[in-house]
């Protein structure tokens, strides 16, 4: 067959605007495609999605790696939980299944049959609404929960009777990833919500059932800043309520209410560090970065919240996470440890460790002496295990067909930065496969906002492992897998440092024979996807082919657009003169260099992407379109999805079509398209 033809990138008037910030004059000449909804964007990206879609659909192997990852895809697999009692609540998407959806188990027998509580692709016909998150009583007899449509992510709040299925005619909008606290009896509940067309300002109120949503009173609006992020839970007696501001990626502020008394109480503020308590019994509990970087478990009684005695130490061998990783066991509690992004749960005061092998915890509650703990690994969709202390460790839920999944063989090596600093990174890959230099290998990193790379399922990674292929995950400095050192080290002034590292991560995959440099392709998404962009313009030369997943690339103008302002606090503000140094040193879009010799590139976003706006993708594909115009062998590639958001709520369908699609660009980029065909035999 022919080698398919890729038609020419269509053309994009290119202006003189410039703005000057401190001194320093910013071109932007391609300001125009900030406007989403004009008509000659839409038409431009028209245009480049057509252009897109031919060059794939031209290939033979689009089809292999679709039916390939429509299996993988197809697995059962779960999104988070939550245990109240005898009823195991779990956001799952079934076999087959294009969405998550809500379903009720029951914790103690796993032969009772599951009960679906809500589909949501059932609300579409592209399938496009979905459960963004979901908030049960107390007693489980009702459940709160946030419905979007097209990735937006712009919640609206529902309440449903659990024994009935009966959704209320309640509707809250403009609550994005919305907190909620129950009354015991559920009678009434506070919640986070935005104020009508703001992205910001996020505050607290109380709804009493029955009662005029309008009328509903706000309870707490302190917010030291328009981006802090307030969070809101409740006591079991409903006496108290527990207020989390996150203020900066680094604080969390605390606040307690007595709703006796009606009287606060401050717990922690103005204090850099990152906490999360819950409650337990007549005290708080959680766990904290304050004087201790990798994390300790503290209690306070509630009559003196400010009182915290420290009941698990920090220590050298182990990272304590803040959010996510802890639950309250009978008398003892579970807290998440995890050594360089492997995560386990331990039992405290003893100690003991749940062995789960190289695995993330996805999800981890308990109640009633049952801890339920959402395992993730490399290989194989995420599933549920019970605990208990007379059964220990079991698998709880159907299981999967084992036989569609590739027998990885997962390793963490460590390589030196260009400072010296020492990174790791899980390498994986089929067991039969030795990498070696004709190893096509892709290389992913993220390195921002205090998030481990730790295991879980990717379908497309087991996908181009299945076929033969090596995907590497650098843990870069920005994550959390050394705790809160490792954050600071690679945020702000610091950010260079997550750059180094990843360019570091390549040249050693290469100089170690693990791959070659004409065969090695770089993948990242979100700040993953500005890590792309900085290796594009930085590093050039660093791998082949690069899938730049919706990215942010313009760092000058980035704080003006949907929520971005949330993120000055681990990037830097433009605003600010030494801040502005920093981002413009870097910026991706500010560093394209006219007849540079770039890498192929594919750039995905979405139109309803309401995190990072599209305009980053579309900007920076014009511009590396025009500044390679000489390299036409080193394509270019964009496509802007609809119906879509920066990824939560994609439907399954898309999910494979967006997959099968960076899996064919690498594959054709990286010249082993023989690859893909070996393994569909």
């Amino acid at each position: 067959m022919a080698e398919p033809q890729l038609a020419a990138a269509p053309a994009s008037v290119r202006g003189v605007v410039a703005d000057v910030y401190h001194g320093v004059e910013v071109p932007d000449p391609y300001r125009w495609l900030e406007a989403g909804e004009a008509p000659e964007v839409v038409e431009w990206v028209a245009a480049h999605n057509q252009r897109t879609r031919d060059a794939f659909s031209g290939r033979p192997t689009w089809d292999r790696w679709h039916r390939r990852l429509s299996s993988l895809i197809a697995l059962p697999t779960t999104l988070s939980l939550s245990v109240h009692g005898d009823k195991l609540f779990v956001l799952e998407r079934a076999a087959g299944a294009d969405q998550y959806s809500l379903v009720l188990r029951s914790a103690v027998d796993p032969t009772v049959p599951a009960r679906t509580l809500l589909d949501p692709a059932a609300l579409a016909a592209d399938g496009a609404v979905a459960i963004d998150w979901f908030q049960p009583s107390p007693d489980g007899k009702v459940v709160a929960y946030g419905l979007s449509e097209g990735g937006s992510e712009n919640s609206v709040l529902h309440v449903m009777e659990v024994a009935t299925g009966e959704v209320y005619p309640l509707r809250i909008p403009n609550a994005r990833a919305a907190s909620v606290g129950w009354l015991p009896d559920t009678s009434g509940f506070w919640y986070t919500v935005y104020p009508e067309g703001d992205e910001y300002n996020r505050h607290i109120r109380f709804h009493r059932g029955g009662t005029d949503v309008a009328s509903d009173p706000v309870v707490f609006d302190r917010l030291p800043t328009p981006e802090s992020w307030p969070e809101v839970a409740t006591s079991r007696d409903g006496r108290y309520v527990l207020v989390h501001v996150m203020v900066a990626w680094t604080r969390v502020d605390i606040h307690l209410l007595d709703t006796t008394t009606d009287t606060w109480t401050t717990v922690i503020e103005g204090v850099d560090a990152t906490t999360s308590l819950q409650f337990d019994g007549d005290s708080l509990i959680g766990v904290t970065v304050r004087d201790a970087p990798n994390g300790r478990v503290v209690r306070a009684p509630l009559s003196d919240p400010t009182a915290w005695t420290t009941i698990v130490p920090e220590r050298d061998d182990a990272v304590l996470t803040p959010f996510g990783g802890f639950a309250l066991f009978g008398d003892e509690v579970l807290v998440t440890a995890s050594s360089v992004a492997v995560d386990r749960v331990e039992r405290w005061p003893s100690g003991e460790a749940l062995d789960l092998g190289i695995a993330g915890v996805a999800g981890l509650d308990a109640d009633d002496g049952r801890a339920f703990i959402a395992v993730a690994t490399f290989g194989a969709p995420i599933a549920i295990k019970r605990f208990t202390a007379a059964d220990g460790l079991q698998p709880w839920g159907e299981a999967i067909d084992r036989t569609l999944l590739p027998d990885l063989k997962v390793s963490q090596v460590f390589y030196p930065s260009l400072d010296g600093t020492s990174i790791p990174m899980f390498v994986m890959h089929r067991a039969d496969v030795t990498p070696s230099k004709d190893t096509p290998l892709i290389l992913n990193g993220y390195g921002g906002f205090a998030l481990a790379e730790t295991p879980t399922w990717m379908p497309y990674v087991a996908a181009w492992c299945g076929a033969g292929g090596v995907f590497c995950i650098a843990g870069l400095r920005g994550g959390y897998e050394y705790g809160d050192t490792w954050h600071l080290a690679g945020r702000r002034a610091n950010k260079q440092n997550v750059f180094d590292d990843f360019h570091a991560a390549g040249d050693w995959l290469v100089a170690q024979g693990y791959t070659s440099r004409e065969i090695l392709g770089l993948v990242g998404r979100s700040n993953g996807g500005l890590l792309m962009g900085v290796a594009i313009t930085q590093r050039p030369d660093l791998a082949r082919a690069v899938w730049c997943g919706v990215p942010l690339l313009d760092m000058i103008r980035f704080p003006q657009f949907l929520i971005a302002r949330l993120w000055t606090d681990e990037f830097g503000d433009p605003d600010v003169a030494e801040e502005f140094g920093w981002l413009h040193a870097y910026s991706p879009y500010h560093h394209v260099q006219e007849g540079g010799a770039y890498p192929a590139v594919l750039f995905t976003t979405a139109e309803g992407d309401a995190r990072v706006d599209p305009l980053h993708a579309r900007k920076m594909a014009a511009l590396l379109t025009w500044a390679s115009s000489t390299q036409s062998e080193h394509p270019i590639l964009l496509l802007q999805h609809g119906r879509a958001g920066h990824g939560v709520g994609k439907p399954a369908s898309m999910v494979v079509n967006e997959y099968a699609d960076a899996l064919t660009f690498f594959s054709w980029q990286l010249g082993v398209d023989s690859l893909v065909a070996e393994a569909a035999k």
